[in-house]
């Protein structure tokens, strides 16, 4: 349960999020941010956690989950890392709680949406590099495409801290 609760964390606080704040408020999005920031720092812990349970001795998957979804097409739910996995989850949940505390202060409008999106690309994120069956990698790197969207295009663009050149 291990790497399911990696997906759920982000997506945990997002939901926090939607249902504890309510309006673009300088109070709501201090809120959003620390929500943000609480709920990615945890999951870099909980990764961590995934980290130092790691067998560096075994070549196979380990924290491997399986539940079958559709039999008749051999679709299920499954998760499991190996050596480079385990690494790419610990770089993204590292960076995560960095990527908050960059946007502190240069998002101003729209923070919940933009803490929200944050926290979905990174359950997304986190579904790609522990997903062990195709269909599952398809959806999560799919579903990572929407909140990257909307990041860039709401988000990106012009900034005042870019030099021109």
């Amino acid at each position: 349960m291990l790497l399911t609760s990696l997906i759920l964390l982000p997506l945990l606080g997002a939901i926090m999020i939607l249902v504890m704040t309510r309006d673009d408020s300088p109070r709501s999005a201090d809120e959003a941010r620390y929500i943000a920031l609480f709920t990615t720092v945890i999951t870099f812990f909980v990764s961590i956690l995934a980290w130092l349970g790691f067998d560096n001795s075994k070549a196979d998957f380990q924290f491997v989950e399986k539940q079958d979804w559709f039999v008749g097409l051999n679709i299920s739910y499954s998760l499991g890392i190996d050596g480079i996995s385990l690494f790419m989850l610990l770089l993204t949940t590292f960076l995560m709680p960095i990527c908050i505390l960059c946007s502190w202060e240069s998002i101003v409008t729209r923070v919940r949406g933009f803490m929200v999106s944050f926290l979905l690309l990174e359950t997304f994120v986190i579904g790609v590099f522990s997903s062990l069956d195709v269909i599952m990698f398809y959806l999560f790197f799919e579903g990572m495409l929407i909140p990257m969207y909307l990041i860039i295009g709401v988000w990106g663009g012009h900034s005042p801290y870019l030099c021109r050149l």
